[in-house]
């Protein structure tokens, strides 16, 4: 026996009565900043952000040497 919208209405004033509205809009951005974040970094390829983390650090290298020398 599963929910109905009534029951789901009834629970979910109740939730925004224990935790009020700002906090539960502060949830969900953060909810959603956490899930945009994960898509993003399995959409993105790995191996892109190895070469570039690469690269970024080789040009540090080579600016130190530089300042030394």
């Amino acid at each position: 026996m599963g929910f109905g919208w009534q029951e789901l209405l009834i629970i979910l004033v109740i939730v925004a009565l224990i935790f009020g509205t700002k906090k539960l809009r502060n949830i969900g951005s953060d909810l959603g900043g956490a899930v945009k974040g994960f898509k993003d970094s399995i959409t993105n390829d790995p191996s892109e952000n190895l070469d570039t983390e690469d690269t970024e650090k080789s040009e540090q290298h080579s600016e130190s040497d530089s300042e030394k020398g």
